[in-house]
Formats: C-alpha cells, structure tokens, sequence
C-alpha cells in the first residue's frame, strides 16, 4: 500500500513540548484494558507507531557458516529472543504530520509504556551491564514482578486493537531487530537532530518518543520523496539500501 502524503509534516518540537505536556502513560496489569481501549480510539487517526523495547541484553551468539552479515545477525536475533523477556514496551502514535494525539481532562499529549511482568533475575539469563543499565534509568525490575502486565494477556489485547494486522499503519523503529523480536546511537541520533528528550533514556516510553522525532525530522529535512523504498527494512536485517540519492 502506497505511504500517505507527507508533504506537510509538522514535527513535534519537544523542546517546546516539556514533560508537563507530554505524558507518558504507565500501563500496569491493573489498567491495561483501559489503556487498550484509549489506543484503539485512536490508532486510525494516529497510524505512525513508534516502538521501543527494554530487554535483558545480548546473552549468546550463534556459531557457523553463514551466507551473510545479515543472516547471522537473524540468527543472533532469533536465539537471544527466543531466551528472553520483555522487560518494557513504548509506543508513541503520531498523525500524518507528526502530531501526537492529545488525552485526557488536562489535554496532554501521550505514549505509552507497557511494564511486564515475566523477567526474574533470581531465574533468568542476562546480561549484567544491560540490567544494571535499566536499573540506573529507573526501571524497577520488583514492580515489574509484581504490577506488570502478562504478555500472554498483552498479546490478546493487542491483536484485536487495531495496531496489528492492519495495513494503514506504519511502524517507526530504530535499529529494531530485537523491538520486533520482542539500540546504538538512539541519544546520538537525537542529538545530532536536536531532538529533546521526555522521560528517562533507557525506558521504552520515552525512547518510543525519542524515535518518532527523530523519524518525522529525517523525514522533513532529508527523505523529501517518497518512504515507499523503506518499508519493511530491518538494521541489519536487509540488505543494503543506496540511500546516496536521497
């Protein structure tokens, strides 16, 4: 399906939009319904879904032969996914021209960020410099345990929310193998496009946000034709796309 005329985009300048205007909903086992309800309202109008993950790191890689760069890095990607779980999930909906939807009695403009409740260190491999990270950024692994979300239960909600199998909306990553799975150069990225920060890095919510900027500046000041050539590539998953062009 062709990508929507992007011509007008108007991107959120997060320097103007500080954490009193944007919010970024918590979603625990106790409120995920609710939460599923408000993103089904507006996944139509808001079709550009930024997604970030929180995982336990890297904690094996695969040995062999391979074709490719890009088949050991599917290898890589499908043994430590399949070990794995999910710690947190953020999305961020944008509009058509980077506008963020608005919730609400006090009229923010919101993401969301799922927290499960299936890693336990006491049980599970990981990768002590990627847990101790998330901890640092403020990511409470005995919360999670106890008030997080079942991704069993996560997995039903989303399937009928509209966000997947649908083809009028698009997803925004960076460096997404293990998002979809389930960064790097996200905080250098953001930089260099003088992209402001809401929340803490590290925490999907706000690093779902980070990516929906910076995705909507790329796209304003530098991918001035169509996106149609970029849909459904992967980092490091594809191969390599000549972008000398654009």
């Amino acid at each position: 399906m062709a990508m929507p005329d992007l011509t007008a985009t108007v991107i959120p300048k997060l320097g103007e939009a500080d954490d009193e205007s944007v919010e970024i909903r918590e979603v625990w086992a106790d409120n995920m319904e609710e939460e599923f309800a408000l993103i089904r309202d507006i996944v139509d109008e808001y079709p550009f879904v930024a997604m970030d993950t929180e995982f336990p790191g890297i904690v094996c890689r695969p040995v062999g032969a391979f074709r490719s760069p890009a088949d050991y890095n599917y290898a890589t990607l499908k043994a430590n996914v399949d070990m794995l779980h999910l710690i947190q999930l953020g999305l961020t909906f944008s509009g058509p021209r980077g506008e963020l939807p608005v919730l609400g009695a006090g009229r923010r403009r919101c993401v969301w960020q799922f927290n499960f409740r299936e890693f336990d260190d006491a049980r599970d491999i990981f990768a002590s410099d990627s847990i101790e990270l998330l901890r640092r950024s403020g990511i409470d692994l005995r919360l999670n345990a106890e008030r997080g979300v079942d991704a069993r239960r996560f997995a039903e909600l989303l399937m009928s929310s509209g966000v997947v199998l649908n083809d009028s909306v698009y997803w925004v990553t960076f460096h997404a193998g293990y998002d979809f799975g389930l960064h790097g150069g996200l905080n250098k990225l953001a930089e260099l496009l003088d992209v402001e920060r809401v929340g803490e890095s590290h925490q999907a919510g706000s690093d779902s946000l980070v990516t929906s900027c910076a995705f909507w500046k790329l796209k304003d000041s530098f991918f001035t034709g169509s996106t149609e050539k970029y849909a459904g590539v992967l980092y490091g998953l594809n191969a390599e796309i000549d972008v000398s062009a654009h």
